[in-house]
């Protein structure tokens, strides 16, 4: 017997808003409190509010949710929003902490939890623009 994938969006699975809110949410409380994290700390405003209402309505696009970053800024053009920073492995795996602090946090499901880690992982991966 094959067992078969969920193979709803990342959003429903995830639980809607209510659940990727919080998820953001503890992402940018890490990305301001872990010292590991500083380089890309500095990329970010002192105050992470609009950062983190711009990466909930991404993500909510991206997880197969309502589109509220195309709404409300258009295409996300990820790489391009973010070629003024140094975005090598080290800022990628700096990233990637948070979100894994963020997931374990707030996904109980760890089959769903490491289904988030890997896309995000893609994603984070993809930004990178410094060869190392």
């Amino acid at each position: 017997m094959q067992i078969q994938s969920d193979t709803r969006p990342l959003y429903e699975r995830i639980g809607g808003e209510a659940k990727l809110r919080p998820l953001v949410q503890s992402f940018y409380k890490h990305l301001d409190e872990l010292q590991e994290i500083q380089t890309i700390r500095w990329m970010h405003a002192d105050n992470l509010q609009s950062a983190e209402d711009k990466l909930f309505m991404f993500l909510s696009g991206w997880m197969g949710g309502p589109s509220l970053f195309i709404e409300k800024f258009g295409h996300p053009r990820l790489r391009q929003r973010h070629i003024t920073f140094k975005i090598g492995d080290a800022e990628r795996d700096q990233w990637m902490l948070c979100m894994r602090h963020a997931l374990n946090e707030t996904i109980d499901d760890k089959t769903l939890r490491d289904d988030l880690y890997a896309s995000l992982y893609a994603v984070a991966d993809f930004m990178r623009n410094q060869s190392e």
